[in-house]
């Protein structure tokens, strides 16, 4: 007989590779567990939740509306409307200086004396042959007429007539040559005394007294120069305009009407603000091929002698009606790429890019030609902490300006 049961005892016994698995398993299972179990021990019981970032704080401003045209800011100089250089008309010893270099001189104060003696002189000597002259020229005519006379009676000639008429024409040549004579010694006479021909500053004395100087009526070749006055009352800003800027002067002037005069208003080197104003009446009739420009003038009054010629000036000058438009800080204009972008804020405090068209400055303003409205909220400071689509905290303020 085939004992079941033993069989059966030896089928249910487990192998070595059984085994072995079991075993791996269970130390699998425990490491797990301990992992678990040491995860569970070393994790916080609670999770502190992350802080709600605050919207960035930043300033804004609506643009500003105003009524503007468009001007140009231009570079000008001072040259002054009346100047002379002093030269003699007549030559001699130079006698007196009657003046101190680089002060204001009026008009007919002396400036400079020449030796008169010679021409004294030659006056004298002109005025004795006018006095000769005039005798001849009497007595001629005292001949004439008595010749005139016997021939009317029957007791003169033709002949003897004739002969005192010639005479007394010749005399009467004589007498004006005399008179002219007289004239121009008189007029090299007065020319000894040279006086300012107008009221103005004078510069620095060329030539001192005792000195040789020559003269001449006709022209300068040749003569000594005395010394240079200006005009200081009133004086001429000279500027050039480029060719664009000339075309749209000249467009605007041919919707009005009148004379050229403009109102030009200008700083000195030492001001911020354009204080000054002068009146534009020149521009020029022929554009500069070289520089492309063409030159234009105004003439402003220097009461208190305040300018100087020479001296350079920044001016602005209308070339275009007035218009609406709408203006900002430059410094809330952002370049992007080829445009330009300026952050607003809308109702729900969300920042929005608006692509805007720029114009000029405006009294450190920029134009704003296209790309706002006036209800609009523009950023003006806090520009490097935002981007499109964050949420701010906006405060307001007025954007300060100084309009002239």
């Amino acid at each position: 007989m085939i004992d079941t049961n033993r069989k059966s005892n030896t089928c249910n016994k487990p192998g070595p590779r059984s085994s072995k698995i079991s075993s791996a398993l269970l130390i699998a299972s425990s490491a797990l567990i301990g992992g678990i179990a040491l995860s569970l021990h070393m994790a916080p019981q609670e999770t502190e939740a992350a802080p709600v970032p605050q919207p960035v704080e930043v300033t804004v401003s609506p643009p500003i509306e105003l009524d503007i045209n468009k001007r140009l800011t231009l570079l000008g100089q001072f040259s002054p409307s009346r100047e002379v250089e002093i030269r003699a008309q007549v030559g001699g010893i130079l006698t007196q200086i009657g003046f101190k270099d680089g002060e204001i001189v009026q008009k007919g104060s002396l400036l400079f004396q020449i030796d008169p003696t010679p021409y004294e002189i030659r006056f004298s000597e002109a005025t004795a042959a006018l006095g000769l002259a005039r005798t001849r020229l009497e007595l001629a005519n005292i001949e004439l007429t008595r010749a005139s006379a016997l021939q009317r009676a029957g007791g003169g000639t033709t002949q003897n007539a004739d002969q005192r008429a010639a005479e007394q024409r010749s005399a009467q040549a004589a007498f004006d040559s005399a008179e002219a004579g007289i004239r121009d010694a008189q007029f090299d006479l007065d020319r000894t005394r040279i006086a300012a021909p107008f009221t103005g500053r004078i510069g620095t004395h060329l030539v001192s007294e005792g000195n040789l100087i020559a003269g001449s009526r006709a022209s300068t070749n040749g003569t000594t120069l005395l010394a240079r006055i200006v005009s200081t009352d009133k004086l001429f800003l000279n500027f050039d305009m480029s060719e664009n800027d000339y075309l749209a002067f000249q467009r605007e002037r041919r919707k009005q009407t009148g004379s050229l005069v403009g109102k030009v208003k200008f700083a000195l080197a030492d001001e911020e603000g354009l204080e000054h104003v002068g009146m534009l009446d020149f521009v020029d009739n022929v554009l500069d091929r070289s520089s492309g420009t063409i030159h234009a003038r105004a003439t402003v009054d220097n009461p208190d002698g305040l300018l100087t010629p020479g001296g350079f000036a920044r001016l602005r000058l209308a070339v275009s009606q007035v218009a609406p438009a709408l203006l900002v800080p430059d410094s809330a204009v952002m370049p992007d790429q080829s445009e330009h972008v300026v952050w607003t804020v809308d109702k729900d405090n969300v920042v929005r890019s608006r692509r805007v068209d720029i114009g000029d400055m405006w009294e450190g303003l920029r134009v704003i030609r296209s790309g706002l409205e006036p209800s609009d909220n523009v950023v003006i400071d806090g520009l490097p902490t935002i981007r499109t689509g964050s949420v701010v905290t906006p405060r307001s303020k007025q954007v300060p300006h100084v309009f002239e």
